[in-house]
């Protein structure tokens, strides 16, 4: 499961800058407007739809004021109630979009065929990395080893 963990950071070292600088953004574009909303169109524990949409419209519009506004005492208990909630939506969806990005296997994103399966020089114990039979980048079988030293090629050689 650990895999899992590293190969989604491991993908998503970049978005997570952008995760956070898109969710700076929307708090302030999106969620302080509906604040301000939410406490202008509650009146008396009633609230009013049509002045909450209308509400938005002119907090959009002025979204400068209402950055002032909302960070007087009125506003401000409102305002970090939906920052809490909207963080939270936020979190789920950027969670859910790590899942999807996280490896499916151990071996996801190693090359078939490459030597990336061993780790420290760990190959060397088997193959050479001077002379022999050339298998990949720095390996090679070594044709004075004792054992089988067979070698089955798959793939085909182009003659011009």
């Amino acid at each position: 499961m650990n895999y899992k963990v590293q190969g989604a950071v491991r993908r998503n070292k970049r978005n997570f800058v952008i995760f956070i600088i898109l969710w700076v953004i929307l708090s302030i574009v999106f969620v302080m407007p509906i604040a301000y909303s939410i406490k202008d169109a509650t009146i008396n524990g009633i609230f009013d739809w049509a002045k909450f949409f209308n509400g938005i419209y002119e907090s959009v519009t002025h979204l400068g004021t209402v950055i002032g506004k909302t960070f007087t005492s009125n506003y401000i208990g409102t305002y970090f109630s939906c920052l809490l909630k909207f963080s939270v939506l936020y979190a789920i969806f950027v969670l859910i979009g790590l899942i999807r990005t996280a490896p499916k296997n151990e071996y996801s994103d190693i090359e078939h065929g490459s030597s990336d399966w061993s780790k420290n020089g760990e190959q060397y114990r088997v193959l050479s990395n001077k002379k022999g039979i050339i298998l990949a980048q720095d390996n090679y079988l070594p044709v004075d080893k004792r054992g089988n030293v067979n070698v089955l090629v798959v793939g085909r050689i182009r003659f011009w």
